[in-house]
């Protein structure tokens, strides 16, 4: 008689021997998994007291985390502070035709700042300045003699602008100092204008004061000179915006747009932008045939005036016949 020898090879499988296998393996891989998540929470409590103090005994610390974890912290108070300023204008050319009666122009920007923090629109103050290109200007006094007014004196102003508009989140005296205005040449008092050599003579201060107030109540009398004390406006927490009218008889030539970033009185950034307005058409072929070639100007006017002339003499004298 011969045996066989009984192994689990020659042993008959169930009908459900995969479905035990795969319970089998499922029940292993969930052992697994919450040995592993124990030694996790096991190490999580060890370093939390650690670090507490409550035990004492090494933790364990690449040299790349050594070198980078104490220098996280000098690095975002550098950052605290850097704000910065960009902006732009709806349009960079502007053309001045025989029609130009004025225009409109929008300037917007973003304050930006370097960190992860959500700039508060409310601690900044934004002023922006649009100045002509420098003129020379000269301010006359009049005095009344026997009953006469006549000029008694006179200052000439050189590299003043010819256009300054200049708008701000609020009045600029409540936005900084005055001498913070002066060192930025922000505002009609602090713009540039440079007494021309030779004419400041024995005049004291408060006489140079005179003369340049004078100036700007002309200037902006004249729609040159203006101001608004709410005109920029935030939009959400970094955008802003301002509009400017410009009125018809502004110089033609480039505007400066000045864009000035200001928190608790100190200047954060600032930004420049230019429009250029010029002359197209025919009053830009009058303006460089007068200039350029006033000689010829001045023969075509005469000619162009007698023909008129002549013209409308000769209409009205057949009407009248």
């Amino acid at each position: 008689m011969r045996f066989i020898p009984f192994t689990t090879k020659n042993q008959p499988q169930p009908l459900d021997a995969p479905y035990t296998s795969r319970i089998h393996s499922k029940t292993r891989n969930r052992r697994m998994v919450s040995k592993l998540v124990l030694a996790m929470v096991h190490a999580s409590i060890a370093i939390t007291l650690q670090a507490s103090g409550a035990i004492s005994g090494p933790v364990e610390k690449t040299k790349k985390q050594q070198l980078e974890l104490p220098a996280l912290k000098p690095k975002i108070i550098r950052d605290i502070g850097k704000e910065t300023v960009e902006a732009d204008v709806s349009t960079h050319s502007i053309a001045v035709t025989s029609g130009f009666s004025g225009t409109k122009i929008v300037i917007f920007g973003a304050v930006n700042r370097p960190f992860p923090l959500a700039p508060d629109p409310s601690v900044y103050d934004v002023i922006v300045a649009v100045e002509g290109k420098p003129d020379t200007f000269i301010a006359r006094k009049k005095s009344n003699v026997f009953g006469l007014w006549i000029n008694t004196g006179s200052l000439r102003f050189e590299n003043a602008p010819s256009y300054y508009t200049m708008a701000s989140t609020r009045p600029i005296s409540e936005i900084a100092d005055k001498s913070v205005l002066e060192r930025h040449q922000i505002g009609f008092q602090h713009v540039n204008m440079t007494i021309a050599k030779n004419a400041l003579g024995n005049r004291s201060r408060d006489e140079i004061t005179q003369y340049k107030k004078a100036v700007i109540r002309l200037k902006r009398a004249a729609h040159l000179y203006q101001q608004q004390h709410h005109g920029v406006k935030f939009i959400g927490k970094s955008l802003f915006r301002s509009s400017f009218d410009l009125p018809a008889n502004v110089p033609v030539g480039p505007l400066t747009a000045s864009i000035y970033l200001f928190r608790d009185g100190k200047l954060l950034a600032d930004f420049t932008s230019h429009v250029v307005l010029r002359r197209e058409r025919l009053q830009r072929l009058l303006y460089d045939l007068a200039f350029n070639y006033p000689l010829l100007y001045g023969v075509l006017a005469v000619l162009f005036a007698t023909i008129a002339g002549l013209s409308a003499s000769a209409v009205f004298s057949r009407k009248a016949h």
